[in-house]
């Protein structure tokens, strides 16, 4: 949808309508200028793929996914991959429990101080010892 929106600095969706979408793939992929992004509203009820959504997003400082309901989603991997302005993240309204792939989710988050992943992250994924990567 905003696919390589590498021009765009702000974006208010905060009465988008995403009832229907189940794939929010690459949905701000490559949007390197984007600081800030309002989606109080945002439904992502009917979600099952959230890989690479913010994937590139250089120059977000934070991010408020508290409205997000992740209770159908399977793909995580690389989220937030290249989000190296991202200082905190609070991830505690999460339901993680379809997820079967967090790879990379944060991979190169390099200013990344805080994750609450409270309460404790349940997936079907082998390999999601590899979502904090890039912290080691």
């Amino acid at each position: 949808m905003f696919y390589k929106c590498i021009s765009l600095k702000s974006i208010d969706l905060s009465s988008f309508n995403a009832t229907n979408d189940n794939n929010m793939s690459n949905m701000f992929n490559g949007c390197y200028s984007l600081e800030s992004i309002y989606l109080s509203s945002f439904n992502t009820s009917n979600a099952n793929n959230m890989s690479f959504m913010f994937n590139g997003c250089s120059s977000l400082k934070s991010i408020d996914l508290s409205s997000f309901n992740t209770t159908k989603v399977n793909y995580m991997n690389s989220m937030f991959s290249g989000c190296s302005s991202l200082k905190s993240i609070d991830l505690s309204s999460f339901n993680t429990t379809n997820v079967n792939n967090m790879s990379d989710m944060f991979l190169n988050c390099s200013s990344l101080k805080s994750i609450d992943i409270s309460p404790y992250i349940e997936t079907n994924d082998n390999n999601k010892d590899d979502i904090f990567i890039f912290m080691c």
